[in-house]
């Protein structure tokens, strides 16, 4: 029942389509599902996760995320800044996520990668800058031409996932859902949320060159080809050079947030 009402609410929400522009000026098409919807989908993914893996019950930790998880979303318009839920899972892999209608994972392996507060703010404001450039939305409105209902979501399955995570997707029915939600973005949708996140995380207060410097982390902790995860994202080496020319750009907006009493205290 549940394939059967959300191919339908899919098929139906097709001739909905519309063309918009994201934030860093690309012409982008979404509308296939209905804001609200998308934003129920990301709700109920996220508590699905929530309830097959375990979280963490560090309180440091815990509190360490969502200070600066609240730190970058105040820099959100102030319609998009409320309702915002943090989670942090008990999983070694180096990993981040956030789903439509304000829902943001860590995984503890993050701390890993991401050594000091302003490196996990680029982090966090990256996955951020996903949502803010509808990103989801974008990404199940140009597969929903192909196939409807779970079928879209099952395409939607990433390789960080593993090679059979397409088939189960279709087999476990609402967790395709999830499963939609959670896979790597294309390299142009990686791109863009970089430019966003590193803007978000300037006006925080987080020093946007450590946004270079977490990417370097990254890399390390994969070894000489980077970890497998990163076959679906902007060349390393190419990407910490745009990082870093677009972080001369914004220390002036960092000083400012700085300066204007913008100073994140995370630990």
């Amino acid at each position: 029942m549940k394939r059967l009402l959300l191919a339908g609410a899919i098929s139906i929400a097709v001739a909905a389509c519309a063309t918009t522009t994201s934030p860093t000026g690309r012409t982008q098409t979404v509308g296939a599902v209905p804001q609200q919807q998308l934003n129920q989908l990301g709700a109920e993914a996220f508590e699905q996760y929530k309830a097959q893996q375990p979280l963490s019950t560090n309180a440091q930790q815990n509190a360490y995320v969502r200070c600066v998880v609240g730190a970058v979303v105040r820099e959100l318009p102030a319609s998009a800044q409320g309702g915002w839920d943090v989670a942090l899972f008990n999983n070694d892999s180096p990993n981040a996520f956030a789903l439509p209608g304000g829902k943001v994972g860590l995984y503890t392996g993050i701390f890993k990668v991401a050594r000091n507060q302003d490196q996990l703010a680029a982090v966090v404001a990256h996955e951020v800058g996903h949502v803010v450039a509808r990103h989801h939305d974008e990404r199940i409105t140009r597969q929903q031409g192909a196939q409807a209902g779970l079928g879209v979501l099952g395409a939607l399955v990433g390789s960080q996932y593993g090679s059979n995570a397409a088939q189960a997707t279709q087999q476990l029915g609402g967790a395709a859902v999830q499963t939609a939600f959670l896979l790597p973005n294309n390299r142009v949708q990686e791109t863009e949320a970089d430019v966003v996140g590193q803007q978000l995380m300037a006006a925080a207060g987080f020093d946007p060159r450590e946004a270079v410097a977490l990417w370097q982390n990254m890399i390390s902790a994969g070894g000489s080809q980077g970890p497998e995860w990163l076959s679906t994202h902007p060349n390393p080496q190419a990407r910490i050079s745009e990082l870093n020319a677009r972080a001369a750009d914004l220390v002036p907006i960092y000083e400012q947030a700085r300066a204007s009493g913008k100073r994140p205290n995370c630990g």
